[in-house]
């Protein structure tokens, strides 16, 4: 009766600590977020590791780990990589 679905791609905000995923795209009104995204080196393409979620949101790209606030969070949309 049921097709098994799965969730392919996601906000950055609902990835557990340690899950990983590729951004496909950021999405704000507040075209300062997204430079700011973008001057980080946050862009399609890019593999981002979330480290922490609380107190804050803590990522990894690459071999750097930056400390991001909720809103810039929940502008990047990544599909979930399975391993």
């Amino acid at each position: 009766m049921f097709t098994p679905f799965s969730v392919t791609g996601c906000s950055l905000k609902l990835l557990r600590t340690g899950e990983r995923g590729i951004v496909t795209f950021c999405k704000s009104q507040d075209e300062r977020i997204l430079n700011e995204l973008i001057s980080i080196g946050v862009t399609p393409g890019t593999t981002i590791t979330l480290e922490q979620n609380f107190p804050l949101f803590l990522i990894k790209i690459e071999n750097t780990s930056l400390a991001l606030d909720t809103e810039s969070i929940q502008a990047i949309y990544v599909r979930i990589i399975h391993h």
